[in-house]
C-alpha cells in the first residue's frame, strides 16, 4: 500500500519526470567533458603551428610545457595520493625517467617537427594512428593476441592495415584543393611548402607516433608497480623538461632562443602545461574511469575534426583532397580496432587468466589519454 501511494506521488508530482533528465545529464557529463578537453587540445595544436611559425625552438616549447605541467600537477598529486603505501624505488625511477624520455622528450620534439613542416590539421590526423602502431608493436612483444578465427580478431588486422593505408595516402598523397579560397595564397604555400618538405615533417610524424606507442607499452608497465597515475606523470614531466633542456643545449647554445617574446608564445606555453598536460590529463582520466578507455579513444577523431574547421575558417588554411582521404580512412581503421579491442574484451570476460594476461597493455593501446596530451 505504502509502495502504491508512494508511486502515485511520484507520478502525480511528477518527480519521475525531474529524475529521468538529471540522471540522463549525469550520463552526459562525460561526453561534455571529453569534448570539451579535446577541443582544448584542438586549440593548442593550433597555437603550438603559430608560434612556431614565428620561429619559437621546439625542444624550448617543450622545456616550459613540461615545467609547467609538472608545477600544477605536483600539489595535486600531493593532495590525492599521499596517503598511499607505495613506494618510490630505484628501478620505478628508471622507467620513469626512460618514460618521460620517449614520451615527453622525443615524442614532442619530434610531433613539433612534424607540425613545423606540415600543418596543424594534418599533424593531428596523425595522432589518431596511436593505438594502431601501439597494437602492432605490442604483437612480437606478446602483449596482443591476434585470433583470426573470430570477428574480433579479423577487425583489429582489418583496422591495423586501414590505418596504415591511410597514412600512406597522407604522406604521400596531397592531391587538389578542395575550397576556392585564394586569399592569402602565397602565404598559404609558404606555410605549407614543398612536397619534400611535406614528406620530411610526415616522417618527423611518424617517428613521433612511434615513440608514442612506445611509451604507451612502457606506461602500462609502470601503472602495475607504480600506479599512482598523477605522482608518476608530474614526476615524467620533471625528468622531461630537464631532459629536453639539456638536448636544447646541446643543439643550440644560444641563450636567447629561450627568450619568450610575445604575448601568444607566453600564453601558448603555459597553456600547454597547466591545460594540456594539467587539466586535460586529470579531464581524461576522470572520463576513463567513469566510461572506460574505449569511450575516450573514440573521441580522439574529433581534434583533427576541431583543427581542421577552425584552421579553414579563423586562418584560411588550404585543405587538400590526400588528406581528407587519408584522415577518414586513418578514423576508419581506428574505430574499426577499437571495435575488435571492445569485443575482444567480453569475449575475454569469460576467461579472466587469459584476459589478464593479454590485455595487460589494452588499456594503454586504445586510450589516447596522453595522445593528445601530444597535441
Amino acid at each position: 500500500m505504502n509502495k502504491f501511494s508512494l508511486e502515485g506521488k511520484k507520478t502525480k508530482w511528477g518527480i519521475g519526470s525531474v529524475t529521468f533528465p538529471m540522471a540522463r545529464c549525469q550520463n552526459l557529463k562525460p561526453t561534455a567533458v571529453i569534448l570539451v578537453v579535446f577541443f582544448v587540445l584542438a586549440v593548442l595544436n593550433i597555437l603550438f603551428k603559430k608560434i612556431l611559425d614565428e620561429g619559437t625552438n621546439q625542444l624550448v616549447i617543450v622545456t616550459y610545457r613540461l615545467t609547467a605541467g609538472a608545477i600544477f600537477l605536483s600539489p595535486i598529486a600531493r593532495f590525492c595520493e599521499r596517503k598511499n603505501g607505495v613506494k618510490l624505488t630505484t628501478p620505478i625511477l628508471c622507467y620513469i625517467f626512460f618514460s618521460a624520455l620517449i614520451g615527453a622528450t622525443f615524442a614532442q620534439f619530434l610531433y613539433l617537427l612534424g607540425t613545423q613542416h606540415t600543418s596543424a590539421a594534418f599533424s593531428s590526423a596523425f595522432s589518431n594512428m596511436n593505438p594502431v602502431f601501439t597494437f602492432l608493436l605490442a604483437l612480437p612483444l606478446r602483449q596482443e593476441r591476434v585470433n583470426l578465427r573470430r570477428k574480433h580478431g579479423i577487425a583489429k588486422v582489418l583496422g591495423s592495415l586501414t590505418c596504415i593505408g591511410g597514412a600512406m595516402v597522407l604522406i604521400f598523397y596531397r592531391g587538389i584543393p578542395l575550397s576556392t579560397y585564394h586569399a592569402n595564397n602565397s602565404s598559404n604555400t609558404s606555410k605549407v611548402g614543398s612536397k619534400e618538405k611535406w614528406i620530411l615533417g610526415s616522417i618527423y610524424l611518424l617517428l613521433s607516433v612511434l615513440c608514442w606507442s612506445g611509451w604507451f607499452l612502457l606506461q602500462s608497465k609502470i601503472g602495475k608497480i607504480y600506479p599512482l597515475k598523477y605522482s608518476s606523470t608530474a614526476l615524467m614531466s620533471t625528468f622531461g623538461a630537464v631532459q629536453s633542456a639539456i638536448l636544447c643545449f646541446s643543439i643550440n647554445r644560444d641563450t636567447t632562443i629561450w627568450i619568450l617574446r610575445g604575448k601568444l608564445q607566453i600564453f601558448t606555453v603555459l597553456s600547454a602545461g597547466i591545460m594540456g598536460s594539467g587539466m586535460c590529463y586529470v579531464g581524461m582520466s576522470w572520463c576513463v574511469e567513469q566510461k572506460g578507455p574505449v569511450f575516450t579513444a573514440a573521441f580522439s577523431p574529433s581534434i583533427p575534426i576541431f583543427v581542421t574547421i577552425m584552421d579553414f575558417a579563423f586562418f584560411h588554411e588550404q585543405i587538400y583532397l590526400g588528406s581528407v582521404i587519408g584522415s577518414i580512412m586513418v578514423i576508419c581503421g581506428l574505430y574499426t580496432l577499437l571495435w575488435g579491442k571492445s569485443s575482444e574484451a567480453r569475449h575475454n570476460a569469460s576467461k579472466p587468466a587469459e584476459a589478464m594476461e593479454c590485455n595487460g597493455t589494452s588499456a594503454s593501446a586504445i586510450n589516447i589519454a596522453e595522445v593528445t596530451s601530444n597535441s
